[in-house]
């Protein structure tokens, strides 16, 4: 069994771990046991009635939180021409065509977000096995392969949590910063859980949400009670 420190064993004091919460309570009990010197991540964790072995029970998607994620996001646009200009207006951090697309392959990758338009995708995928297993390739379901990159820039921007189920179908997702307090992070919450439920997909059978739990960085998970938390949705 691991050992746990002082301050993770005082956090975990009458709190019962087994126990599910309403979402506002657990989120409540999330913050509260925070403990470690920097303004930790507060991440959910949400396990599916799905199958993902199956590609019509895969559940992927992208959520703008109404109060951003609390940390820059660097965000780079392959594009070329006039959508220069309107990705740099945008706030795009490092923006480029063929020059970006060879930079890339010479190791440059100091950036956490990548769109590119669709006319640049035939370059960029000659850099998908780079961009792909950190997360940074651009995908046209997600909206990061666009001509309309002011606006994907201003999303990604402002906090737009990407997410996919894993292959035990969890999914994991950040929803801001323990400096937030518990009601703009109920807020987040919620609306990464309406966009979960709202992309249920038509083969998933039974249960769709199954259990959630609610975590600091350095914190315990907490429970969330999966069917108050669909009541919170509706009220």
């Amino acid at each position: 069994m691991p050992k746990h420190g002082k301050k993770y064993r005082e956090a975990i004091k009458g709190l019962d771990t087994t126990q599910p919460y309403a979402a506002d309570a657990g989120i409540e009990l999330a913050v509260k046991g925070a403990f470690a010197k920097f303004d930790e991540t507060v991440d959910v964790a949400i396990c599916l009635g799905v199958d993902p072995k199956y590609s019509d029970q895969m559940v992927r998607g992208a959520v703008t939180l109404p109060n951003g994620l609390g940390k820059t996001v660097r965000v780079a646009v392959f594009c070329k021409g006039e959508k220069e200009a309107e990705a740099k207006e945008a706030g795009a951090d490092i923006v480029g065509g063929d020059d970006l697309v060879e930079k890339v392959k010479g190791g440059f990758l100091e950036f956490d977000k990548a769109v590119a338009t669709p006319d640049m995708m035939a370059k960029v995928g000659q850099i998908g096995r780079v961009l792909g297993p950190r997360g940074l390739m651009p995908n046209a379901k997600l909206g990061t392969v666009t001509f309309n990159v002011g606006e994907a820039v201003r999303e990604l921007k402002a906090g737009r949590v990407e997410f996919r189920v894993d292959k035990a179908g969890v999914l994991h997702a950040p929803i801001g910063k323990v400096s937030f307090g518990a009601l703009k992070l109920l807020e987040n919450f919620r609306a990464l859980l309406d966009t979960v439920i709202r992309l249920k997909p038509t083969a998933a059978k039974g249960t769709y949400l199954k259990n959630i739990a609610v975590a600091t960085t350095m914190g315990p998970g907490i429970k969330i009670d999966p069917l108050a938390a669909r009541k919170l949705m509706e009220s």
